[in-house]
């Protein structure tokens, strides 16, 4: 039994997650810089500056389920790297917002095709008990990346002059190398193997190799499970029998960017600004935040194989609301910074433990094996498209001229924000099932119907 390759394994597959974080937030210390280099205008620089990657993410997220279907998790995987590689490389030199962009768009749809791939590759690679906590490492390596981001971007600060940002942005080259070599040592996924591929044997070496016991019992069971699900037609993911799992992929991602986490996580520095912060105090603050997230990621993933999905959806939406409620009201009655900053960690917290915790574990979790990239891909989409277009228009909101809507005081897009996340609570209380402690396959006999 090979416990230490299912974590490895587990580990290079969420590094994945890691160069997610860190580009997702980087920008974040480019932001301001860029806009004055360039002179572009709010709407041009949210389009084509600070939403560019995440554009590629819907691309990359939508298209991620056929080739991972055809050519398997792993080779998927290693093609990532080499995405993301000339994403670090090509943004650090551009000369132009152009270029800039084109880069930018290339790192997102290596994200977004990584959001589909690497959850999936380890969902299936995990057993009932230790799946939750298995794919929360993908989340938890994404909070690790924008911890460091943060960080590196505090600490480059300066550094370069002028050109600071492209240090910043640079810096995503050293993970991107790491991650590309360590992938090639990683096996495929055995259900890929046996589902798609039809190879037993070589199901049977992987699963060994990852330290699966009861393997002929666990071979019988994906076949069984791939039986039934063939005979409502073989990889169709659009069919009436599926209509509630395809929901429940829909709701938890409309709702996870419904939170407002990307409006904040992009633009911590300038928001934290808008509170009155100064510039360089902006940037620690923000380290704050991914601080923050890293430890109650570790709570969330600590907990969601203990008290289940459903539970930790229900506390981080009761801190969803509180804590934006109080957000929105601080911007609008200018509390303190204290105050502001208080509650935008108390945000970040219930994220942490709540939706960043679940997410993607049970996206991973409630598709059959032979839909579950396709099913993925959906919720991925989902979720890229509604932070695509959150980010797309928050400089209208957090602008720094006093031109934008109400001022660019932005309190009622927090406000709307704690609205959702009431919506969102009915919706777990009344929709979500919980899937904690059941098998792949068994949840495939429990959600489709």
């Amino acid at each position: 039994m090979n416990k230490g390759k299912l974590f490895q394994s587990t580990i290079v597959a969420a590094l994945a997650g890691f160069i997610f974080g860190f580009d997702m937030v980087v920008i974040s210390g480019a932001d301001k810089p860029i806009q004055a280099l360039w002179h572009t205008t709010p709407l041009f620089h949210g389009f084509f500056i600070m939403s560019m990657a995440l554009w590629g993410t819907v691309i990359g997220s939508v298209f991620a389920g056929a080739p991972t279907e055809k050519y398997g998790r792993k080779k998927v995987l290693i093609w990532l790297g080499v995405m993301f590689i000339a994403s670090a490389i090509g943004t650090a030199l551009a000369q132009d917002p152009y270029t800039f962009s084109f880069f930018r768009l290339i790192g997102g749809i290596a994200i977004g095709v990584s959001s589909v791939a690497a959850p999936t590759y380890i969902s299936e690679i995990s057993n009932k008990n230790n799946r939750g906590k298995l794919v929360g490492m993908y989340q938890f390596n994404i909070v690790f990346g924008i911890l460091i981001a943060y960080l590196s971007n505090y600490l480059l600060k300066g550094f370069g002059g002028e050109n600071d940002w492209r240090w910043m942005l640079a810096v995503l080259l050293i993970p991107s190398v790491i991650y590309t070599l360590l992938t090639t040592s990683i096996p495929e996924s055995p259900r890929w193997l046996l589902t798609i591929k039809n190879d037993e044997g070589a199901a049977k070496k992987t699963l060994e190799i990852i330290g699966i016991e009861n393997i002929d019992e666990t071979i019988e069971e994906i076949k069984t499970a791939a039986t039934e699900e063939k005979k409502f037609g073989a990889a169709k993911l659009f069919i009436a029998k599926h209509t509630k799992i395809i929901s429940l992929a829909i709701f938890v991602a409309f709702f996870n960017q419904a939170s407002g986490i990307n409006f904040i996580l992009y633009y911590a520095p300038r928001i934290l600004e808008k509170a009155g912060f100064a510039s360089q105090q902006s940037l620690l603050s923000s380290i704050s935040i991914g601080l923050m997230n890293l430890i109650f990621t570790f709570v969330g993933l600590w907990l969601i194989d203990r008290i289940g999905r459903k539970t930790l959806l229900i506390i981080g939406s009761f801190g969803y609301i509180i804590s934006l409620s109080m957000v929105a009201l601080s911007f609008f009655i200018s509390a303190s910074q204290l105050f502001l900053l208080t509650f935008l960690l108390l945000f970040i917290a219930s994220h942490a433990i709540g939706q960043g915790a679940v997410i993607w574990v049970l996206i991973s979790e409630i598709f059959p094996n032979n839909v579950r990239s396709k099913g993925q891909a959906l919720g991925s989409a989902t979720h890229w498209i509604f932070a695509a277009l959150i980010t797309l228009v928050a400089p209208i909101f957090i602008n720094d001229k006093n031109d934008g809507i109400f001022n660019s005081n932005p309190w009622p897009i927090f406000a709307f924000f704690a609205v959702m996340m009431v919506l969102q609570l009915v919706w777990i209380l009344t929709k979500v099932p919980e899937t904690k402690g059941v098998s792949l396959e068994e949840l495939q006999k429990k959600l489709v119907q």
